[in-house]
């Protein structure tokens, strides 16, 4: 599944006051999950990440990020999201910060500003 689509469940479920449009939504997008997208899924909707603290603020992500440019369409996937969060948890010693903050939405494959995490 791509990350703009629970970026746009996740704004969805923001955007009303009804429980059961609420629960409507978020179990259409559960229903659409595949097996290894699950706990990942689960712990962003739920405002967590899987790997935990991962060394880096949003001010320094949109440092990073400044002239970057966007996708013209999304393309990053659930599993990119989650594997470039790991890579940011498991980075460490000198320079680590800035490649953490860099590791969200790389030239290589930037993400639409709509579903960039950062902002």
């Amino acid at each position: 599944m791509l990350f703009a689509d629970l970026v746009t469940t996740s704004r969805r479920v923001a955007a009303t006051r009804s429980r059961s449009e609420k629960v409507g939504v978020l179990a259409d997008l559960l229903r659409r999950l595949a097996p290894g997208e699950i706990e990942a899924a689960v712990s962003w909707l739920a405002g967590r990440l899987r790997q935990g603290r991962i060394g880096v603020g949003g001010a320094a992500v949109r440092a990073a990020l400044d002239g970057v440019s966007a996708a013209a369409e999304p393309s990053l996937t659930l599993g990119e999201v989650d594997a470039a969060f790991a890579a940011m948890a498991g980075a460490g010693g000198r320079g680590s910060t800035g490649e953490r903050a860099r590791a969200p939405c790389s030239p290589g494959r930037p993400a639409t500003s709509r579903s960039c995490w950062c902002g």
